[in-house]
C-alpha cells in the first residue's frame, strides 16, 4: 500500500483482542521524496545497508617484514580512502589475474636499522610504495619510502595483463629524492608527462622542505622557491592533473590540489584548501628564480554552506579530488571532497567546481598587501608583459619560446605574487553533498557517469573514514533546489582506500584490496514497486525481477523512474504481485493483557504503519 511520506515509527504495543476476531496488518510506507535541505545534512538515510561480510580480499598486504627482507606496502594505520576512475568495459573473468604475485624490494638494511631506533615508530621503516607511474606499455615507474631512504625502481608488468609478469628491474634502481616523500604517513603527488615527472613531495628527512618538483626528461629540472612561505605553507597535497587550457600545447598546464597553513593565522581559518598551477613549459627565469617555477600561482577553493544571516560555514579541509573527463578535455568537471574538523563544528561536504570559473579566476587580479593594517587587497598597480603566469609560446606569447626571456619585472612580480585575490567558489555556490553531526567524514570521491531510462546521471560513491562506501545521486528539482538520495551504504573494509573500473569499485586498505560491483540490483526487492522505489540508475524492473538497466535493451518491460520514483506510473500491471511473497504471522495473546508486534522493514527509509481490520469486515483502521 502506497501513502504519503510518514516519519519512521517504532513498534507499538498494542492490547490484544480474541484472535479470532482482529487481523493486525503492518503496512510499509517507503519514504520516496527526501529533500537535500541543509537541516537534514546529518540525516541522510541509505535505502540499503550492506555488511562487508563476506567480501574476500584480492591482495593481501601483510605486516612490517624487518630488514631480513621484504617491506610493508601498505599505508601504516590510516582509516583513509584514495580514488580514482578509470574505464568501464567490462573484462572477461580470464582476463583478470586471480592469483598474488609478491615483489620483494626492502629498504637499504643499515638506514633501516638505524630508522628503527631513530623514527618515531618501529613500523615505518620498511619499503613503502608511495608512488606508481605507467612508463611505457609494458613498465611502470615505482618509488618508495626506501625506510626514510627514497628509491625508485622499474618494474616490468608485461604488455597484456594476460602475460601476468611483475618484477623489479634490478639494475635500474635511482635515488627517489624530489620524487617521493620520506615518511610513509605523507601522502606524494605526481603526474608523470612525457617522461617527466611532476610531484609534489616533501624533500628532506624531517619534513619541513614541501616542494613542487619536476625530474627526469630533457627539460631543466625545477621546483617551487625553497622556504618561502608565499608559496607553499606547510601543504598536503591532494591530487595533480594535467588540464590543457587551449587547442596549442604550448599552453597546458599541470594542476594541484593542497591545502596549507593560513599565513594570516590567528585572524583566519588555520587552513586554506588550494589549487595551483604551473606551465609544462616552464624553464624558470634567467638571473631570478633560476631553476624554480616563474609561472607557480595559486588561488583558495572554497566549499561552504551560506547561511541565513549571510555568514558562510566553512569546509576548509580538502581530502581527496576527483576529475570527470567530457567530451571537451579542456573543461572536465571538478568533484572535490572537504571537511571541518574544529572543536565546535565538525563535518564533510563534496563541492563541484568548473574550468571556466578556475579560469577567471587565475584571470584576475591578483593579491597584494599594502595599507596601514597590510592587509589583502586587489592589486592594482602596472602590470608587466607578458602576465605573470603566461605561458612561453602560447597563444598570448607566440614569440617568447622560454620563460628566461621574461623580463626581469615579470619574474620577481611572480615570486612576490603567486596568491590570486578571488577565491574559486563551487557550482551554485554551494556543496553538493553536505554532512553534519555524523560520526563519520568523507575521505575520498569517485564518480561514474549512467545512462538511464529518463537521463543521464552522475553516481557519487563516497569513502568514509570508518571503512564505509556511500553510493548516492543528486537530483535537480523545479524549484532550484535539490534532492539526495543515498542508495546504498556499504561496509567493505574496516577502515580503509577506493578506486574503480570495468564496472568494479575497487577499495583498498592497508590490509589489502577488495572489489565491489557498481550495482546490486537484487537487493532492492523481488516487486517492481520495490525497484522503482530505489531510484538507483543501474537498476530497472525487466519484467520479472530487478536487473541492471541497459539503454541498448530492446525490451519494452523495463521500468524505471530514478528522477521521481513513481511506482503507481511505472509499474501498472505488476502491482498485483507485489504481495505473493509476503509472510502470514500469527501470533496468540491473552485477552485483556498486552502483547509485542514486531515488522522488520526491509529498507531504512521505509515507516511502519499498524492497521487494525476486526472479524467479517473489510474496513482497516489505523491503530
Amino acid at each position: 500500500r502506497l501513502g504519503s511520506p510518514r516519519l519512521p515509527s517504532v513498534p507499538r504495543r498494542v492490547p490484544t483482542m480474541p484472535v479470532v476476531g482482529v487481523l493486525l496488518w503492518a503496512t510499509l510506507l517507503t519514504l520516496g521524496w527526501r529533500a537535500a535541505h541543509p537541516k537534514d545534512h546529518g540525516f541522510a538515510t541509505p535505502r540499503v545497508q550492506l555488511s562487508f561480510k563476506g567480501k574476500s580480499l584480492l591482495v593481501g598486504v601483510g605486516g612490517r617484514v624487518g630488514p631480513q627482507g621484504g617491506g610493508n606496502h601498505g599505508h601504516p594505520g590510516t582509516g583513509s580512502f584514495s580514488s580514482s576512475f578509470g574505464g568501464h568495459q567490462q573484462s572477461a573473468p580470464s582476463e583478470i589475474p586471480t592469483g598474488i604475485r609478491v615483489q620483494v624490494w626492502p629498504g637499504s638494511h643499515p638506514r633501516a636499522w638505524a630508522d628503527a631506533f631513530s623514527s618515531p615508530s618501529q613500523g615505518e621503516c620498511g619499503n613503502f610504495i608511495r608512488l606508481i607511474q605507467p612508463w611505457n606499455r609494458t613498465h611502470l615507474y615505482v618509488c618508495g619510502t626506501g625506510a626514510y631512504n627514497p628509491i625508485c625502481a622499474f618494474v616490468n608488468r608485461g604488455r597484456k595483463a594476460q602475460d601476468y609478469i611483475f618484477y623489479l628491474e634490478p639494475d635500474k634502481l635511482e635515488s627517489g629524492k624530489g620524487k617521493c616523500s620520506y615518511d610513509p604517513k605523507v601522502d606524494t603527488v605526481s603526474a608523470l608527462i612525457n617522461e617527466e615527472l611532476y610531484a609534489g613531495v616533501y624533500i628532506d628527512f624531517m619534513g619541513t622542505d614541501a616542494a613542487i618538483f619536476r625530474t627526469m626528461g630533457k627539460q631543466t629540472a625545477m621546483r617551487t622557491d625553497q622556504y618561502n612561505s608565499r608559496w607553499l605553507n606547510d601543504p598536503a597535497f591532494v591530487r595533480a592533473q594535467l588540464i590543457p587550457d587551449s587547442s596549442e600545447r604550448n599552453d597546458d598546464k599541470l594542476y594541484f590540489f593542497f591545502r596549507e597553513k593560513s599565513a594570516d593565522a590567528p585572524l583566519s581559518p588555520g587552513v586554506y584548501s588550494r589549487i595551483g598551477r604551473i606551465c609544462l613549459n616552464d624553464d624558470g627565469g634567467h638571473c631570478c628564480l633560476v631553476n624554480k617555477w616563474s609561472t607557480f600561482l595559486k588561488a583558495r577553493l572554497v566549499c561552504s554552506v551560506p547561511g541565513p544571516d549571510g555568514i558562510e560555514t566553512h569546509f576548509d579541509e580538502l581530502q581527496d579530488v576527483f576529475i570527470q573527463q567530457t567530451q571537451d578535455t579542456k573543461n572536465p568537471v571538478i568533484y572535490a571532497v572537504f571537511s571541518a574538523s574544529g572543536s565546535v563544528f565538525k563535518g564533510s561536504a563534496v563541492c563541484v567546481y568548473s574550468m571556466a570559473d578556475i579560469r577567471m579566476v587565475f584571470n584576475g587580479p591578483f593579491a597584494h598587501k599594502e595599507g596601514p593594517n597590510y592587509q589583502w587587497m586587489p592589486y592594482t598597480g602596472k602590470m608587466p608583459y607578458p602576465r605573470p603566469g603566461t605561458c612561453p609560446g602560447g597563444t598570448f606569447t607566440p614569440s617568447m619560446k622560454s620563460t628566461k626571456d621574461y623580463p626581469d619585472e615579470v619574474i620577481n612580480f611572480m615570486r612576490a605574487h603567486p596568491l590570486m585575490y578571488h577565491a574559486v567558489y563551487p557550482t551554485h555556490r554551494q556543496p553538493l553533498v553536505v554532512r553534519t553531526n555524523v560520526n563519520y567524514r568523507f575521505t575520498t570521491v569517485a564518480v561514474d557517469q549512467v545512462d538511464a531510462a529518463d537521463g543521464r546521471y552522475e553516481v557519487l560513491f563516497l569513502g568514509t573514514d570508518r571503512g564505509t562506501v556511500q553510493k548516492v545521486i543528486v537530483l535537480p528539482r523545479d524549484d532550484m533546489e535539490t534532492e539526495e538520495l543515498m542508495l546504498e551504504e556499504i561496509e567493505v573494509l574496516s577502515p580503509c582506500p577506493l578506486c574503480s573500473q570495468q564496472q568494479q569499485l575497487y577499495v583498498s586498505s592497508a590490509v589489502g584490496v577488495t572489489h565491489l560491483a557498481l550495482h546490486r540490483c537484487d537487493v532492492y526487492g523481488e516487486a517492481c514497486a520495490d525497484c522503482c522505489l530505489a531510484r538507483d540508475p543501474y537498476c530497472a524492473w525487466d519484467g520479472s525481477a530487478c536487473t541492471r538497466y541497459s539503454a541498448s535493451s530492446k525490451r519494452r518491460s523495463r521500468r524505471q523512474d530514478v528522477r521521481h520514483g513513481n511506482p503507481i506510473r511505472q509499474c501498472r500491471g505488476y502491482n498485483s504481485n507485489a504481495n505473493k511473497n509476503m509472510v502470514e504471522a500469527v501470533q496468540y495473546g491473552v485477552e485483556g493483557s498486552t502483547a509485542f508486534l514486531e515488522c522488520q522493514p526491509r529498507s531504512p527509509q521505509a515507516s511502519v504503519k499498524w492497521l487494525l481490520q476486526k472479524d467479517n469486515s473489510d474496513r482497516r483502521k489505523e491503530v
